[in-house]
């Protein structure tokens, strides 16, 4: 089982979220890390960790990443990651699977599932070993304790209940250190 390290700058976990029941508020996390372990022939013993700066968020706006980041939501200065750890890898296809595990957010940890693809493996430009996975997976907010809202004069709420989350990932193989003689 080789163990690889999540490439930050080629990795995108992404979200989006109904704004006034209509139209689609997309962000992202900037900052996060983990591990795979995962080897193609055995997926199903396969493994994931990973953790989130939730300050990291970005929507594109900073007053409405900085109410995400406050207490009405993330409250960043008492929850400051977000994390995931897998339980289960169950192969449903060729390249596809969905993992189990646990989703910690703001404290409160609930079982998502992630429907995943393999996408392969490569070697980049410097002859670094590579894999590269998609997934995606929906949790409802208020299950997390999120659960700050503002009813609409027109009916419904000022932000939806389902998120739907994106994840693109790149991790590089893990080279085991040499021991000294």
């Amino acid at each position: 089982m080789a163990t690889w390290n999540i490439d930050p700058t080629h990795t995108a976990a992404e979200f989006s979220v109904k704004h006034m029941m209509v139209t689609t508020v997309r962000g992202k996390f900037n900052n996060l890390s983990g591990i795979v372990e995962f080897d193609p022939a055995n997926p199903a013993a396969g493994r994931v960790e990973v953790e989130i700066d939730a300050a990291s968020i970005d929507t594109g706006v900073s007053d409405r990443d900085n109410h995400l980041r406050s207490a009405d939501f993330f409250d960043v200065a008492n929850y400051p990651k977000i994390t995931f750890r897998s339980k289960k890898v169950e192969v449903t296809g060729e390249n596809r699977g969905r993992i189990m595990g646990d989703l910690t957010i703001r404290g409160t940890t609930r079982p998502v599932t992630i429907d995943a693809e393999f996408l392969g493996p490569l070697k980049d430009p410097w002859g670094n070993d590579k894999v590269a996975f998609s997934g995606e997976t929906r949790i409802n907010r208020e299950d997390f304790g999120l659960t700050w809202n503002v009813a609409l004069e027109t009916g419904g709420w000022l932000v939806g209940k389902d998120i739907k989350i994106s994840l693109e990932v790149q991790a590089v193989h893990q080279v085991p250190a040499v021991a000294a003689r």
